[in-house]
């Protein structure tokens, strides 16, 4: 009889692939419908900037590159331009959500074969290995709070697509090193994504380089030493590609390639500008263990209500993490497995912890002091783990086979259960991010509404000066173009430490020149150039908790 051909774990199960992915792509479809009519996808401020600064590329006095600003990497703007073509897409803001929802549907699929591929025993999956990639995709997928994020134009679903590809083709590279080159390509995105992927493509990087160049038990089969450097050099190059062309990018135009980081609009600089003597800095600020504290809570509130709920997904977490550094015999196939892909998915309590603690990056949670609301979303960031861990705790229940059948049975079904019970506390409690969302911009919405209701009165050819980085929500609401507006965005970075000659600069100096109307916000840069003018004015709108606006007519 001839021999079957071997098979590649990666091309096994594709029916199953197919389902995952028809599965989260219904999910993301119907949860974007529920928020768009509910209009909760378009609370964060946020994401209402990043639809903007996507738009204004092409749709601007100076559009091009430029626009694309500093501090927020650019990649999730980029890749919602298309979507935004479209003044209807844009106005109604649902272009910004549909690179999120893609994203998401990736991640689950990403989820489901990095724990099907790592957990398989040879070439073909096993019912061990496909269950427990079944139950790890499921408790992702089924995650409240990502589900709304994904419908938003929010960057966590771009990163956590792009985290979780660089780990499945670190995974593949055990047995195709040629893999590392995917997996590089993905750090390219998470790298111009977030930060987050910055320090991901230094870890992984260092791992390569050990394995290549100190290890001489890595090579592939087959495959020689200078084959398997060579792979990690062109691993390591692909991966400082997206930190190099940011760099590169912060230091042509803004003549700082630090400026992300060090700038007036970095998180750093807004937390001097915000802190006060009672309480200077944040909760962790330069205390690394706290801030991991504060971390691990907010991955907790993203994952249930119930503080029980909450430990129980951290204590599962932990044995699994424990067991596979230890790399107890759960199962000749689990001694034999690779964990190391596994615990690259912790990647995000280092980085968080440093960021919180040293680079102004604030985690406010309900429970703990200050008892406020942001960044509670960064602990979707851990998700993937726990959801692994979950899938991984469902391999052993059907690997150990030397267990009693109670406690196989015990460890199978209570992973199930205890999703199950905290996703519905989730529900009944309102998903935290969104929450947070709701509570942060509730006066910055009504603001804006009163403000749209206006600006949508003035003539169709009209020219507004405005500084756009609080409100522009309002400008996008009324449908206003942005290349119809003077605003912030109009002049040139590059000349430091001023440009008397940018737009700008010029239509600040002399408003009646340049612009038909005014709207300007109390103590805002256009609130100082106008406010001893004597200028028309045609409304004046309050909000509590929010700067007085105020609407001028010049000409």
């Amino acid at each position: 009889m001839p021999k079957r051909p071997k098979t590649d774990p990666a091309t096994v199960g594709d029916s199953s692939i197919q389902l995952v992915s028809f599965l989260a792509t219904t999910v993301s479809v119907i949860s974007f419908l529920f928020y768009y009519k509910t209009g909760e996808f378009f609370l964060y401020g946020d994401a209402v900037a990043h639809i903007n600064i996507a738009r204004r590329v092409f749709d601007s006095r100076t559009p091009g590159p430029l626009q694309l600003g500093t501090v927020w990497l650019p990649l999730p703007h980029i890749l919602m331009i298309p979507f935004l073509i479209s003044h209807d897409m844009w106005q109604r803001g649902a272009g910004g959500s549909i690179p999120s929802m893609v994203a998401y549907v990736f991640a689950v699929i990403g989820i489901f074969r990095l724990t099907r591929d790592v957990l398989s025993r040879g070439a073909e999956p096993d019912a061990a290995a496909r269950a427990a990639a079944w139950t790890a995709a499921l408790i992702f997928a089924a995650n409240p709070n990502l589900i709304y994020m994904q419908s938003t134009a929010m960057g966590e679903a771009v990163f956590l697509a792009f985290f979780i590809w660089a780990v499945v083709f670190f995974a593949e590279s055990n047995r195709d090193r040629k893999a590392l080159i995917k997996s590089g390509v993905c750090l390219v995105g998470a790298c111009l994504s977030r930060y987050d992927g910055w320090f991901l493509a230094g870890a992984m990087s260092v791992i390569i380089a050990w394995r290549a160049f100190f290890n001489r038990n890595d090579a592939g089969k087959g495959e020689s030493h200078s084959s398997s450097r060579a792979v990690a050099i062109k691993f390591i190059l692909i991966a400082a590609t997206g930190p190099a062309l940011w760099l590169a990018y912060n230091g042509i135009v803004y003549r700082n390639p630090l400026e992300f980081a060090t700038g007036p609009y970095s998180a750093r600089a807004i937390e001097q500008r915000t802190e006060n003597t009672d309480h200077p800095g944040h909760p962790g600020s330069g205390r690394p263990f706290l801030a991991s504290l504060y971390f691990m809570k907010s991955a907790e509130d993203n994952l249930a209500e119930n503080v029980w709920l909450q430990r129980a997904w951290i204590l599962i977490l932990m044995g699994i993490i424990i067991a596979a550094i230890a790399r107890k015999r759960w199962s000749d196939a689990a001694s034999k497995a690779s964990f190391t892909p596994f615990l690259l998915l912790l990647i995000p309590l280092l980085f968080y912890a440093l960021s919180v603690a040293y680079s102004g990056v604030p985690i406010f949670v309900p429970n703990w002091w200050p008892f406020s609301h942001y960044n509670v979303r960064y602990g979707l960031q851990l998700l993937p783990a726990f959801a692994v861990a979950f899938g991984a705790m469902i391999y052993i229940a059907m690997r150990a086979s030397s267990w009693p059948r109670f406690v196989r049975l015990t460890c199978g079904v209570a992973p199930c259960v205890l999703a199950f019970a905290s996703y519905a506390s989730v529900w009944r409690a309102t998903p935290v991010c969104l929450r947070e969302a709701q509570i942060n911009m509730r006066t910055r919405t009504q603001l804006e509404l009163e403000l749209s209701h206006w600006l949508d009165k003035l003539p169709a050819d009209a020219t507004l000066l405005m500084y756009l980085g609080d409100h522009v929500g309002a400008v996008e609401r009324a449908g206003i173009p942005l290349s119809h507006t003077i605003n912030e965005g109009n002049h040139r970075v590059w000349k430091q430490p001023s440009d008397p000659e940018g737009l700008w600069e010029r239509a600040l100096a002399n408003p009646r020149q340049y612009a038909d109307y005014i709207l300007a916000f109390d103590g805002d840069p256009v609130w100082q150039a106008v406010h001893d003018l004597h200028l028309r004015e045609l409304v004046e709108i309050h909000v509590t908790g929010q700067a007085r606006a105020v609407l001028y007519r010049v000409r």
